[in-house]
């Protein structure tokens, strides 16, 4: 990256930051950005004298000088994040502090002739509702691999979706810059933006619901792998003659506790009917029925040991556990403790666990959180729709009276 572009980069990077987690002195920002402090003094000058910061209070001190606090001149901006299911889109716009402005859901049939085009129509629909003037770009997050986020060229079993060009039909239509990435990788750029993950440097963000995935934040950067298809955690072979799994293999991680698996063991054992489905099983755990706690508690055993391989590998400093499964987290926990800890090396039993309330709209958050999170990009993992995002956050500010 050349001089001046990794300067963009920090000069972009401030003023998301403070956008996303509010007022902050010099020290804090070099502090949070990783770069020198006579770096930030040099960057928020310019900013200051480009009427793109304002200094405010001074920041309490327990002795010295005080630190003069610095904030944005405009929080009007904001990104739409676009979650994509096979039965379903949810959407977002969400300020660049990370709050939902606006929300929507509507059906869709991925495996439809029409599906992309149906998309886009809906994607751009979304948009033209409030205008594009203040949207910095479009998130997509989505069940699949993605090779290179700035393109967003799709492969997906569960959207049964073959090198789709999501990124340039999306662009073509909207006239606005477009990411597009793995649903669970966009959801771990929102915990390092908005979550849990704020004050780490090293998260493992793990979803249970349909499927299994993980997303890894290893020293601030989220590792995406050869080609975009790292932390497929629901694909790890846990079991030879295990079920098949829609990936074609047996005993994946996936096939034996994501929902589906879950639902047919409830009814091999006819404790749910054929028209029944996670809702009623949940419903028969919560009265206190042993088969149907049986079958979580399984379940979490499971996802207990996997997990204990994964942070034994990785050795993050945090995971976060969400998705649709934890709404049944109550009847998982034990097991999946038990399971967890006991397989733990000695120096990583204490890695902490949190476990994230679910909701479907944190899918879309997560999608927009891409658009919000590409002021961080100096790997320049966003290509050229990073830099687009970048040109447009600084354009839009700079036209505020």
């Amino acid at each position: 990256m050349t001089p001046a572009r990794q300067a963009d980069v920090h000069r972009t990077a401030i003023l998301a930051h403070l956008g996303a987690h509010g007022p902050a002195s010099r020290a804090d920002l070099a502090r949070a950005l990783d770069v020198s402090p006579a770096l930030v003094t040099q960057l928020t000058r310019d900013l200051l004298a480009d009427g793109l910061l304002e200094e405010l209070e001074q920041a309490s001190s327990n002795g010295g000088r005080p630190a003069r606090m610095l904030g944005l001149v405009s929080q009007d901006l904001t990104a739409v994040g676009v979650k994509v299911a096979p039965d379903h889109v949810a959407l977002v716009e969400v300020g660049i502090d990370g709050t939902v402005r606006r929300s929507g859901t509507s059906p869709f049939d991925a495996v439809s002739p029409l599906a992309t085009s149906a998309l886009v129509e809906l994607v751009r629909t979304f948009v033209d509702a409030e205008g594009a003037g203040s949207i910095l770009g479009v998130g997509v997050g989505l069940p699949g691999t993605v090779a290179e986020r700035g393109i967003g060229i799709v492969d997906s079993t569960q959207l049964s979706w073959n090198q789709v060009p999501l990124g340039e039909l999306l662009r073509r239509a909207l006239d606005l810059p477009v990411v597009v990435e793995n649903n669970v990788n966009a959801l771990s750029v929102a915990e390092q933006l908005f979550g849990q993950g704020r004050s780490f440097r090293n998260v493992l963000v793990v979803t249970i619901g349909n499927g299994v995935g993980a997303g890894l934040v290893s020293d601030g950067a989220m590792v995406r792998g050869r080609a975009g298809g790292a932390g497929d955690l629901g694909h790890v072979p846990v079991r030879e003659d295990g079920p098949l799994c829609q990936c074609g293999n047996r005993g994946c991680l996936e096939a034996i506790i994501g929902q589906a698996a879950l639902v047919n063991d409830a009814r091999s054992i006819r404790l749910v009917g054929a028209d029944e489905g996670i809702d009623e099983l949940r419903a028969l755990a919560d009265a206190g029925n042993a088969d149907a706690r049986e079958i979580f508690a399984h379940a979490g055993h499971q996802l207990g040991r996997a997990l204990a391989g994964a942070v034994n590998l990785l050795d993050p400093e945090i995971v976060v556990l969400l998705g649709e499964g934890v709404e049944a987290w109550n009847h998982w926990a034990s097991s999946f403790d038990r399971a967890l800890r006991s397989a733990l090396v000695p120096g990583k039993r204490g890695t902490p666990v949190v476990v994230e309330r679910w909701q479907d709209d944190r899918w879309a958050q997560g999608a927009a959180a891409l658009v919000l999170a590409t002021p961080f990009d100096a790997q320049g993992v966003a290509g050229d729709q990073g830099r687009l995002v970048r040109e447009r956050l600084v354009a839009s500010i700079e036209a505020k009276p």
